[in-house]
């Protein structure tokens, strides 16, 4: 039998710039807008298929600008760029949190790969 995670702390910075997420195992990640931003399970992002998942450049700035609960399994994040799509489950933020360093490798890779940046094309 899989435990769930149970988060024991959800904070959003006064930046709005990053999440503190604290979980009842002593495990605590705190994740910057971008990176939820650009990882949100929308289908907007994911796709319905590995194959259709998006690289999402320009997110280096964005702002987290809502909080919602969604039931008591996730919240539905709100970002300044308007996207609000995603629902982030505890288990989901977790694994964010936990596979950070790689998760957020590939991502630069693949915006080197395919000539993208983190900055908004103005």
């Amino acid at each position: 039998m899989i435990k769930e995670r149970w988060p024991t702390e959800l904070r959003l910075a006064k930046d709005k710039r990053s999440l503190r997420i604290a979980f009842d195992d002593g495990a605590s990640f705190d994740l910057s807008a971008e990176y939820l931003r650009v990882t949100s399970p929308s289908a907007e992002v994911q796709g319905h298929s590995p194959a259709e998942r998006k690289t999402v450049p320009g997110k280096r700035n964005v702002e987290i600008i809502g909080v919602e609960p969604v039931g008591n399994y996730a919240v539905k994040l709100v970002f300044d760029d308007m996207h609000d799509t995603g629902i982030y489950g505890w288990d989901y933020l977790y694994e964010l949190g936990a596979g950070y360093a790689q998760k957020w490798q590939a991502y630069l890779d693949e915006l080197a790969a395919k000539g993208l940046s983190r900055d908004r094309v103005r």
